[in-house]
């Protein structure tokens, strides 16, 4: 189904000619998962997003579907709990997304360590019980030292005294964003991308009942009525809701993280690995590898600059740099060696200290019931206790667990779904693993506004089963349903490998993108398959500029920055041909691009050393 620069003009019309049931307001993980709900459920649904789709904090995340057990070192058991069972739903609907990648957790005898190695044992444990892969090939792993370091030869051993092996996901979070986004205009949704929200339109009982909003491509001011409207802007959340007639809130925390990437010939690590920072900050430090290239991160900081243009600083750098080169002491690593970085903004809620990055602080647990929870996961191990003991154990956790009970404003823990006495509703925080849920749980409060407000009544879909856009494949049986796609790839003259990363990159939806080879020809300068990817980038999945597709649509920035400076000029005359971009508008396209490379490359940094 197309979804295009035409789909996006066509659809703006549509929203202003009558009044929509809901309109959802930031295009994001979270209102790509309101979107997809609300127009699978029936509902006349509209999106807009004042950027790309997921530009603002969805596409800039660690990349991985977290099991949270970097919770655990707290024992808030809930979260983990209820992070690894939307994990499991998340690669039910999306399975070409969420690939399995198993984490090195390395352990040393350090001040300020998170994890001893019987902690971690006991952590990885509940962790495996609560994700259902105890007995499993995914089931955890206890290392010697010496097995760590087959695993990560380059890692420090001074004071490396064993580590764990324990099941997390890699992730694609701006391909999980557009896939969501694809799934709801499928269905029937109007959306439109560069489109920003300005003020709101009320009825005579002063409730929200619609949007003014800027074509930003036009500067045309434009009306959407909706019967109500859903605040889902992440860390602008506050600014969106504070255009309304009521009170000022000041709701939201954000923090700023930081990943570096560089070539894999600089460090490599042949799976995800997870380590103290070795400080005595009580954070942990991700090294995970993808596209043959390492990446490193992440920052928690907090952020109160200008929420569009979060900046990589030196600080930054220097922290991360620092803390890798004592990890991998043959690094050496230094600013040179970052061909990419990316900052994103975390949507926190102020006061709740467990949503940070690593798990924050979540009080402390008697002894009494660490304990009883650790003897009751050893005895269910050896089949003496059942899970429903360890459910028992975990429930009488004693201490001030910051989030071991849910807000009543939550629908999943570190979210909040708050409805305003003007009507506008605001789903806010939360983390990317849980956005399905969170969408159910608005869902459920808008259906039943709908019917005793407005008395128009909808049935809620099943979700958890509802694949996302390119989701039509066997979640049992992924790799086997890929290869044979990547088949016909092979067949329409790609190479094994371009037809299998198409594959991958476009799951079920693949067919359509190898379709376009009779009908598109190769451009010069373009490979096939780079050809293909960039027209239905285009075509199918709204991308504006050059920057949406290397960067959203494609990892080619982050991941691929050495071949990008051959595609530049390609890309921009193929995309100048197929919008009919003026000369004017085609260099402003390259002055666009040249800022956000220079940005991504940290130009502004490394200039100054």
């Amino acid at each position: 189904m197309e979804f295009s620069r035409n789909s996006r003009r066509l659809d703006l019309q549509k929203m202003q000619e009558h009044t929509l049931d809901l309109l959802v307001i930031g295009g994001g993980i979270t209102g790509a998962g309101v979107a997809l709900q609300a127009a699978a459920s029936g509902l006349d649904t509209g999106l807009i997003e004042m950027q790309d789709f997921a530009e603002g904090t969805s596409s800039r995340s660690t990349k991985l579907v977290h099991g949270g057990l970097r919770y655990l070192k707290q024992f808030d058991v809930e979260v983990v709990a209820d992070t690894v069972s939307e994990r499991a739903v998340v690669q039910r609907i999306a399975p070409h997304i969420p690939k399995p990648d198993p984490m090195l957790l390395p352990v040393y005898d350090e001040p300020g360590s998170t994890f001893s190695l019987f902690r971690l044992k006991v952590a990885m444990d509940l962790y495996d019980l609560l994700a259902n892969v105890t007995n499993t090939p995914f089931a955890n792993k206890m290392l010697t030292k010496e097995e760590v370091l087959a695993k990560a030869p380059g890692l420090k051993e001074e004071g490396l005294i064993g580590g764990g092996f324990y099941l997390d996901f890699r992730n694609n979070d701006a391909r999980l964003v557009i896939e969501n986004i694809k799934r709801a205009h499928q269905d029937g949704a109007y959306i439109a991308s560069h489109v920003k929200a300005e003020g709101f339109l009320y009825d005579e009982a002063g409730k929200v009942a619609g949007v003014t909003a800027r074509d930003l491509l036009t500067d045309e001011v434009i009306e959407i009525k909706a019967r109500l409207v859903i605040n889902t802007t992440g860390p602008w959340s506050d600014e969106v809701r504070n255009l309304s007639n009521g009170p000022d809130v000041h709701q939201m925390r954000p923090t700023k993280g930081v990943h570096l990437v560089v070539d894999s010939s600089r460090i490599k690590v042949d799976q995800p690995t997870y380590f103290d920072t070795g400080l005595g900050d009580g954070r942990m430090i991700f090294v995970l590898p993808r596209e043959n290239k390492t990446y490193f991160g992440t920052t928690d900081t907090d952020y109160t600059g200008d929420l569009a243009h979060p900046r990589v600083t030196q600080e930054d750098v220097d922290y991360l740099i620092s803390i890798v080169n004592n990890r991998f002491p043959d690094a050496y690593l230094t600013i040179d060696d970052i061909e990419s970085g990316w900052v994103g903004l975390r949507p926190l809620l102020s006061g709740n200290s467990a949503s940070d990055y690593n798990g924050g602080n979540s009080g402390k647990i008697s002894d009494e019931s660490f304990d009883n929870l650790i003897g009751t996961v050893k005895a269910y191990l050896v089949d003496e206790k059942t899970r429903e003991d360890v459910e028992s154990a975990v429930k009488t956790l004693e201490g001030s667990l910051s989030e071991k009970t849910l807000d009543p404003s939550a629908v999943s823990r570190g979210s909040s779904l708050e409805r305003d006495d003007n009507g506008l509703i605001t789903l806010a925080g939360g983390k990317i693993t849980d956005y399905r849920k969170m969408a159910q749980g608005a869902m459920e409060l808008i259906l039943s506004i709908l019917r005793e407000e407005f008395e128009r009544s909808f049935s809620l879909i099943n979700s958890a089963t509802y694949p996302v856009s390119g989701g039509e494949i066997n979640s049992a049986n992924v790799d086997k349903e890929l290869d044979a796609f990547a088949q016909l790839g092979i067949l329409k003259g790609l190479s094994p490998e371009e037809a299998r990363y198409l594959a991958n990159l476009y799951g079920s939806n693949v067919p359509t993108v190898y379709a376009l080879a009779e009908t598109v020809q190769q451009a010069a300068g373009l490979s096939l398959a780079d050809t293909l990817s960039l027209h239905y980038a285009m075509s199918h999945e709204m991308a504006l500029t050059p920057v949406d597709f290397f960067l959203r649509r494609t990892n080619y920035m982050l991941f691929k920055r050495e071949q990008v400076d051959a595609l530049v000029e390609p890309v921009l005359a193929e995309m100048a041909a197929y919008y009919g971009w003026s000369a004017e508008e085609q260099a402003a396209q390259a002055q666009d691009l040249a800022e956000a490379l220079a940005e991504n490359d940290l130009a502004h940094l490394k200039q100054k050393n």
